[in-house]
């Protein structure tokens, strides 16, 4: 399992202690894990990784010179998906690549916008069996920040959703916090959860990053 942490957007202080925690739950599953910060690992094969977690790995939206999977990155990235690879993207990894039409149907939706700060929302799983929800209960109160997403795949079907009435937002539709779609011959999980350092130490959220990392990856939970 490679874990991604470079950015060129904001940089979310979240991320070492997301990367820490999802190692050892890929530990724990007896995968082996390699972190990087370096872009340049993509210019090099990944036969022989199985599964890449893309953690809150953003670029600015206006300056498609930030992006870093560009040239013979992308088919590299490409050519993972299509060998059967799997992605676990976290929180800010649909903040991303906004010049690649590619990455944002990977991920099925890009970030649209957030509330200010880091509201306590009610969050509610869907009524299908994944394992990301095998240890959740049907509702759940969780602080974080909220997104809204534009472009969202028509086919993806929530896992996960939240009520932005719970943190003051009126007049909305429940929205989308986490998703998991086959895509060119991989798999995708994506969660927007994670923004704050104490999401990775909630066992709620570890349990969902778990069992999403579990299936990308084509684990048993």
């Amino acid at each position: 399992m490679l874990i991604v942490t470079h950015t060129t957007g904001y940089r979310h202080d979240s991320i070492e202690q997301a990367a820490i925690a999802i190692a050892q739950l890929a530990r724990d599953a007896s995968m082996t894990v390699e972190n990087t910060a370096d872009p340049t690992r993509f210019d090099q094969p990944l036969d022989t990784v199985h599964t890449i977690v893309l953690v809150s790995t953003t670029t600015r939206r206006n300056q498609p010179e930030t992006e870093w999977l560009t040239g013979s990155r992308r088919k590299t990235f490409q050519n993972f998906m299509r060998r059967g690879g799997g992605v676990v993207a976290i929180h800010g990894a649909a903040d991303s690549h906004y010049a690649w039409d590619w990455y944002g149907r990977m991920i099925g939706a890009r970030f649209a916008r957030h509330p200010k700060g880091t509201p306590t929302g009610t969050v509610r799983r869907a009524t299908v069996a994944h394992p990301s929800l095998a240890c959740l209960p049907g509702q759940f109160f969780h602080t974080d920040e909220w997104y809204w997403f534009a472009d969202v795949d028509p086919a993806l079907r929530p896992l996960l959703t939240f009520s932005p009435a719970s943190i003051g937002e009126t007049g909305a539709e429940d929205h989308p916090v986490s998703w998991a779609h086959d895509f060119e011959g991989g798999r995708v999980f994506y969660t927007s959860l994670g923004h704050t350092p104490e999401a990775w130490h909630n066992s709620l959220i570890l349990a969902h990053v778990r069992g999403g990392l579990l299936w990308a990856s084509g684990r048993r939970p």
